[in-house]
């Protein structure tokens, strides 16, 4: 399944909330190192159909990228939620992903997965299947 990512306590709710009783994705950027995420950075969804897809606003992920550059948290991998399906990467999902090593979280209900971007993945060829971060 792959190398445990680690989550500072609390973070895994913090974005379960933010998706709690919303009927269109959330999302956002997860910030930390390669596999411990320290933070949360939620975005706008910028999506054309919210409900269905997710799309972080490019504004906000040009200013997170550059203030990475200036010394800021490095930008890991994204979150978003599925309000209507299970916490697993949906073929839109993988078409959107880059083979990049970012980490995808995904929330919905009560649940939280896991996964990391990556080519020739074991699902849709496109994400390993990570160890689920304890909320």
């Amino acid at each position: 399944m792959g190398t445990p990512v680690t989550f500072r306590k609390g973070l895994v709710d913090e974005i379960r909330a933010h998706a709690h009783g919303r009927t269109e994705e959330i999302c956002g950027l997860l910030l930390g190192e390669s596999d411990r995420v320290t933070g949360a950075l939620p975005c706008r969804n910028v999506a054309a159909d919210p409900f269905h897809a997710f799309e972080i606003d490019p504004a906000q992920l040009i200013a997170a990228l550059r203030a990475e550059r200036g010394g800021g948290p490095q930008v890991v991998g994204c979150y978003h939620s599925h309000p209507c399906g299970p916490p697993e990467p949906s073929p839109r999902d993988a078409e959107a992903a880059a083979p990049n090593g970012w980490l995808w979280l995904i929330v919905a209900r009560d649940q939280a997965r896991l996964f990391r971007a990556v080519d020739q993945g074991a699902i849709l060829g496109r994400f390993h299947l990570l160890p689920s971060p304890r909320p």
